[in-house]
This record gives C-alpha cells, sequence and structure tokens, in this order.
C-alpha cells in the first residue's frame, strides 16, 4: 500500500511530508496494543503534541502495513446518515480516540476543526478534504475562506493541527473507510463553521 503523508495546520496550507517506506516498517506480530503504547511513549517524551506528528504519522503506516486486523474493521455506513464511526479502543482515562470511519459515496461531512492534533489514514475508497482558514476578519470573527483541496487514495496519512479546518466527501463509487485517531480534544476549541453566516459553533 503507497501513499503520501500530509499536514494541514490553521492557516489552510497543507504540505506533502517526507514518508517512511513501507518495507522499512515490516514487523511481526505489530498489533494495535503496541501501537498504542509507542503512541504514548512519543507524547509523553516531553515534545509538544504537533511536533510529535512526524513520528505518530511513521507509526499510523506502520499499523496499518503490519495489521490485517485494523485494516479489516470497518461496519457499513448508515442508511441514514451515510456514515459510520467503529470505536477499536475505549479505556477509562485513555486520552486518545481511535476508531475507523466509513462514509457512504457522495457523503460529506460539515466543515469543523478538531480540537486537536489528529491523523486520518485512508484505507479504502477516495476521500476529498477541502481546505479551510479563518480570515481574521474584525467584523466577522468566524468568517473562513476555502484555500485548496487534496484527494486521498488508499495508503495516503494527512495529519492536523488542533486549529486545522476541513470538510471531507467520499468520492468515488465505492464507500471511503478511514482509519483515525485523535488527541485528548478541548471541547471549548472545537466548532462547526458556517460559511454562509459566518458563524462557528462548539460540537
Amino acid at each position: 500500500m503507497k501513499g503520501r503523508d500530509w499536514l494541514l495546520t490553521g492557516d489552510g496550507q497543507h504540505q506533502a511530508c517526507k514518508s517512511v517506506r513501507a518495507w522499512d516498517l515490516l514487523r511481526e506480530n505489530y498489533r494495535l496494543y503496541r501501537f498504542l503504547t509507542e503512541v504514548e511513549d512519543v507524547l509523553n517524551s516531553g515534545d509538544d503534541e504537533v511536533s510529535c506528528l512526524p513520528e505518530i504519522r511513521m507509526l499510523v503506516r506502520r499499523l496499518i502495513v503490519n495489521s490485517y486486523w485494523v485494516r479489516s474493521q470497518n461496519i457499513e455506513p448508515s442508511p441514514k446518515t451515510g456514515t459510520s464511526v467503529l470505536l477499536l479502543y475505549d479505556e477509562l482515562g485513555f486520552p486518545l480516540t481511535v476508531q475507523t470511519v466509513t462514509f457512504a459515496p457522495g457523503t460529506r461531512s460539515n466543515i469543523h476543526n478538531h480540537g486537536t492534533w489528529g491523523i486520518v489514514a485512508v484505507l479504502k475508497g477516495q476521500e476529498k478534504n477541502t481546505f479551510w482558514r479563518r480570515t481574521n476578519s474584525p467584523e466577522f470573527q468566524d468568517k473562513i475562506e476555502q484555500t485548496g483541496e487534496l484527494t486521498l487514495f488508499p495508503g495516503d496519512i494527512i495529519s492536523f493541527t488542533p486549529d486545522a479546518i476541513h470538510c471531507v466527501e467520499a468520492v468515488g463509487d465505492e464507500p471511503t473507510v478511514t482509519f483515525n485517531i485523535y488527541g485528548e480534544t478541548d471541547p471549548n476549541e472545537r466548532f462547526e463553521f458556517d460559511p454562509i453566516k459566518y458563524s462557528a459553533k462548539n460540537f
């Protein structure tokens, strides 16, 4: 599974990042529990979370390369919403969200940030990301403008800073399945944006 690595920041700019070759990541018996432990070790290293993103992207790629179980964990999207979320690990006090998300073809998310760092790896299908940024308008504090878009394919990984704003859409003829890992969300900093009303609300 080839793939590219990307980073989206709060200014709406995305940049290509160095990606580790898949054959350099091959491990025997590399499972989810080992991945979670290694992510925790990286986050506890003393560096700020955003500077940890390159190493966590590498760990995500290592997990995807080695774990058929993770690649196969998805459920059919809901007929009502067009999406489904499968939580892969849930423990009281554990600060990370680890899940797979399935989007039916044509399903589009709202425009949002995450209020924490995040990394998304495409497992199946195609996902179009549209990027936005706040305009810093004195009159409308929550006004945003579109800055670009990027379609991701299986093997592609994108990471986000807490203030990065995007929306996603499943494009193509098959559902899109992604592996997602997020840090601990600050609920006061996670927003859904309305580009018409120039408004943002917590969600």
